[in-house]
């Protein structure tokens, strides 16, 4: 059995006493101060820390059956847009809303620009805001891809573009709606991941003839150290032309994602089916009028008969 220990008293040591004069400083841990200095409620707090950040993920798509011009133009598109996202080919049937819908909704985005071709001829696009709208449908004319026009003009890929607009964007309430859609797809996101922090192009939309013509130019500057160039100084900077170019033509806007009530529906579209069936029909004329002028001669053989010839027979014998 063994000896048991002497019983010591403890000594109590006493905390020194905190030099009143200077405040204590607060401990530091490898997640940071432990003591957090309050926030008052009046206090600005900075975008970067708490205010609006601009989250913008656009899905770009197409339809099946797609031509191969309309695919260069889309791909052309997604290398202009570093905030967007690409699918695979979605079949453009009826039930397309909700399928482009849950498809936006499983990539967490909130815009979405689809390409649907008809008879490997029209392109018509698709540009939504998922999931509640509103939603516009373009005729899409006038294409020019990079790869064809080839342009001298040439950018960093994934710097953020200036969008400049007409004039006449802000004369109807439609074209209103169509620039802030159009501000809020094409335009890149502060601090975005893929972006960079540079604006050395430019994305021109215009309106003529009840149209949106889409240009891409290159800010060209002189880099030269002789020839810097001031902030501001505009004299010596110049656009080249990158590319690609179209036309689009609205056709309807809905209120809904792919669908809803018709906000605006454009007076003065003509459908490409109605030009082609013109177009035959002009044709058709032609042929009907051959066939006239067949019947007319004819008609006048049989009433203006020839008189018999008294010396047609002479050489027969």
């Amino acid at each position: 059995m063994g000896k048991k220990r002497k019983h010591v008293e403890t000594q109590v040591i006493e905390p020194a006493k905190k030099d009143e004069g200077a405040p204590e400083r607060p401990k530091r841990t490898l997640l940071g101060w432990k003591d957090k200095p309050e926030v008052k409620e009046t206090e600005f707090i900075p975008p970067q820390q708490g205010g609006f950040r601009n989250k913008e993920k656009v899905l770009v798509t197409c339809s099946r059956r797609i031509n191969f011009r309309y695919r260069h133009l889309m791909l052309n598109l997604v290398s202009l847009l570093p905030h967007c996202k690409k699918d695979s080919k979605v079949e453009s049937k009826s039930t397309k809303g909700a399928t482009l819908n849950e498809l936006v909704e499983l990539k967490n985005g909130s815009s979405s620009l689809f390409f649907e071709c008809r008879k490997h001829k029209d392109l018509y696009l698709w540009m939504v805001k998922c999931p509640s709208g509103p939603s516009v449908k373009f005729l899409v004319n006038a294409v020019h891809t990079m790869e064809e026009l080839k342009l001298t003009g040439n950018h960093l890929k994934g710097s953020r573009p200036l969008l400049t607009f007409s004039a006449n964007f802000d004369k109807d309430a439609h074209w209103k709606l169509l620039k802030e859609m159009i501000i809020q797809i094409f335009g890149t996101p502060k601090d975005h991941r893929k972006s960079k922090p540079f604006y050395d192009h430019v994305f021109v939309f215009s309106i003529v003839d009840d149209h949106i013509w889409f240009r891409n130019y290159q800010i060209s500057v002189p880099h030269n150290e002789t020839d810097k160039i001031a902030r501001g100084g505009l004299d010596k900077m110049t656009l080249v032309e990158v590319g690609p170019r179209f036309c689009l033509n609205p056709i309807k806007i809905f209120g809904g994602s792919f669908g809803g009530p018709t906000l605006y529906e454009n007076p003065f579209f003509v459908s490409p089916n109605q030009i082609r069936a013109l177009e035959k029909k002009q044709k058709a004329g032609k042929f009907a009028k051959k066939v006239k002028a067949k019947t007319r001669r004819k008609m006048h053989e049989l009433s203006n008969p020839l008189e018999p010839d008294e010396f047609a027979d002479m050489w027969k014998e």
